[in-house]
Protein backbone atom coordinates (compact mmCIF):
# COMPACT_ATOMS: atom_id res chain seq x y z
CA UNK A 1 0.00 0.00 0.00
CA UNK A 2 1.31 3.43 -0.82
CA UNK A 3 1.42 6.42 1.43
CA UNK A 4 -0.33 9.68 0.47
CA UNK A 5 2.97 11.42 -0.13
CA UNK A 6 4.00 8.74 -2.65
CA UNK A 7 0.67 8.99 -4.45
CA UNK A 8 1.10 12.67 -5.32
CA UNK A 9 4.82 12.61 -5.93
CA UNK A 10 4.63 12.68 -9.78
CA UNK A 11 1.89 15.32 -10.13
CA UNK A 12 2.54 18.99 -10.89
CA UNK A 13 1.45 21.27 -8.07
CA UNK A 14 -1.24 23.85 -8.83
CA UNK A 15 -0.09 27.20 -10.14
CA UNK A 16 3.14 26.04 -11.68
CA UNK A 17 3.44 26.54 -15.44
CA UNK A 18 3.71 23.45 -17.59
CA UNK A 19 6.19 23.21 -20.37
CA UNK A 20 4.72 23.78 -23.83
CA UNK A 21 4.19 20.62 -25.86
CA UNK A 22 6.33 20.16 -28.90
CA UNK A 23 4.59 19.78 -32.25
CA UNK A 24 4.31 16.19 -33.37
CA UNK A 25 6.94 15.21 -35.91
CA UNK A 26 5.52 14.99 -39.42
CA UNK A 27 2.55 17.27 -38.68
CA UNK A 28 3.29 19.56 -41.61
CA UNK A 29 3.82 16.56 -43.89
CA UNK A 30 0.45 15.10 -42.91
CA UNK A 31 -1.26 18.43 -43.59
CA UNK A 32 0.34 18.64 -47.02
CA UNK A 33 -0.69 15.08 -47.87
CA UNK A 34 -4.27 15.80 -46.77
CA UNK A 35 -4.34 18.99 -48.83
CA UNK A 36 -3.07 17.15 -51.92
CA UNK A 37 -5.75 14.46 -51.51
CA UNK A 38 -8.52 17.06 -51.11
CA UNK A 39 -7.30 19.03 -54.13
CA UNK A 40 -7.08 15.84 -56.21
CA UNK A 41 -10.65 14.83 -55.30
CA UNK A 42 -12.04 18.28 -56.11
CA UNK A 43 -10.03 18.35 -59.34
CA UNK A 44 -11.37 14.96 -60.43
CA UNK A 45 -14.97 15.93 -59.66
CA UNK A 46 -14.51 19.26 -61.44
CA UNK A 47 -13.08 17.54 -64.52
CA UNK A 48 -15.95 15.03 -64.58
CA UNK A 49 -18.54 17.84 -64.41
CA UNK A 50 -16.75 19.82 -67.12
CA UNK A 51 -16.41 16.75 -69.37
CA UNK A 52 -20.04 15.72 -68.80
CA UNK A 53 -21.26 19.14 -69.92
CA UNK A 54 -18.87 19.73 -72.85
CA UNK A 55 -18.00 16.35 -74.41
CA UNK A 56 -19.88 16.13 -77.75
CA UNK A 57 -19.73 12.31 -77.74
CA UNK A 58 -20.89 11.62 -74.22
CA UNK A 59 -22.38 12.95 -71.04
CA UNK A 60 -25.04 15.60 -71.39
CA UNK A 61 -24.85 15.68 -75.20
CA UNK A 62 -25.37 11.93 -75.34
CA UNK A 63 -28.36 12.13 -72.99
CA UNK A 64 -29.90 14.96 -74.98
CA UNK A 65 -29.40 13.03 -78.22
CA UNK A 66 -30.98 9.95 -76.64
CA UNK A 67 -34.02 11.94 -75.52
CA UNK A 68 -34.30 13.65 -78.91
CA UNK A 69 -34.10 10.31 -80.72
CA UNK A 70 -37.26 9.19 -78.89
CA UNK A 71 -39.14 12.45 -79.52
CA UNK A 72 -39.78 12.55 -83.25
CA UNK A 73 -41.21 15.64 -84.89
CA UNK A 74 -43.52 15.79 -87.89
CA UNK A 75 -41.66 14.55 -90.97
CA UNK A 76 -39.19 12.34 -89.04
CA UNK A 77 -38.82 8.69 -89.95
CA UNK A 78 -38.72 6.19 -87.09
CA UNK A 79 -38.26 2.58 -86.24
CA UNK A 80 -40.49 1.33 -83.44
CA UNK A 81 -39.26 -1.06 -80.79
CA UNK A 82 -41.97 -3.29 -79.26
CA UNK A 83 -44.83 -1.93 -81.43
CA UNK A 84 -47.44 -4.25 -79.85
CA UNK A 85 -46.34 -3.75 -76.22
CA UNK A 86 -44.73 -0.54 -75.01
CA UNK A 87 -43.73 1.14 -78.28
CA UNK A 88 -40.59 3.28 -78.32
CA UNK A 89 -40.03 5.33 -81.49
CA UNK A 90 -36.42 6.01 -82.45
CA UNK A 91 -35.64 8.63 -85.09
CA UNK A 92 -33.68 7.19 -88.04
CA UNK A 93 -32.67 8.42 -91.48
CA UNK A 94 -35.57 8.08 -93.94
CA UNK A 95 -33.24 6.42 -96.48
CA UNK A 96 -32.22 3.82 -93.89
CA UNK A 97 -33.56 0.26 -94.20
CA UNK A 98 -34.51 0.56 -90.49
CA UNK A 99 -37.11 3.26 -91.24
CA UNK A 100 -40.59 1.81 -90.72
CA UNK A 101 -42.87 4.82 -90.26
CA UNK A 102 -42.98 8.54 -90.96
CA UNK A 103 -44.55 10.87 -88.43
CA UNK A 104 -47.35 12.84 -90.01
CA UNK A 105 -49.25 14.46 -87.15
CA UNK A 106 -49.36 15.07 -83.41
CA UNK A 107 -52.81 15.25 -81.82
CA UNK A 108 -53.77 16.15 -78.26
CA UNK A 109 -54.91 13.51 -75.80
CA UNK A 110 -58.41 12.25 -76.38
CA UNK A 111 -58.24 12.70 -80.15
CA UNK A 112 -57.49 9.87 -82.53
CA UNK A 113 -55.23 9.82 -85.54
CA UNK A 114 -57.00 10.33 -88.86
CA UNK A 115 -57.81 7.43 -91.21
CA UNK A 116 -54.83 8.34 -93.41
CA UNK A 117 -52.45 7.16 -90.65
CA UNK A 118 -51.46 3.54 -90.11
CA UNK A 119 -50.13 3.66 -86.56
CA UNK A 120 -50.37 5.82 -83.44
CA UNK A 121 -48.40 5.98 -80.21
CA UNK A 122 -49.98 7.57 -77.14
CA UNK A 123 -47.52 9.49 -74.94
CA UNK A 124 -48.19 10.93 -71.49
CA UNK A 125 -45.62 13.15 -69.77
CA UNK A 126 -46.18 15.22 -66.64
CA UNK A 127 -49.91 14.70 -66.87
CA UNK A 128 -50.09 15.99 -70.45
CA UNK A 129 -50.87 13.57 -73.23
CA UNK A 130 -50.73 13.44 -76.99
CA UNK A 131 -50.69 10.89 -79.78
CA UNK A 132 -48.04 10.65 -82.48
CA UNK A 133 -49.55 9.58 -85.81
CA UNK A 134 -47.47 7.64 -88.37
CA UNK A 135 -47.79 6.36 -91.92
CA UNK A 136 -46.12 3.10 -92.94
CA UNK A 137 -43.14 3.45 -95.31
Amino acid sequence: MSTPSQQYQNQTPYGQPQQPQRPQPGGLGRMLKSAVVVIAVFGAVGYWVWDYNTNPNGGKAKEEAEVASHNPTIGDCVKVQDPQGSPVPTVVDCASPEAEYKMGDLVVAGQRCGSEYDYGIKVTRRGLGHTMCFTKL
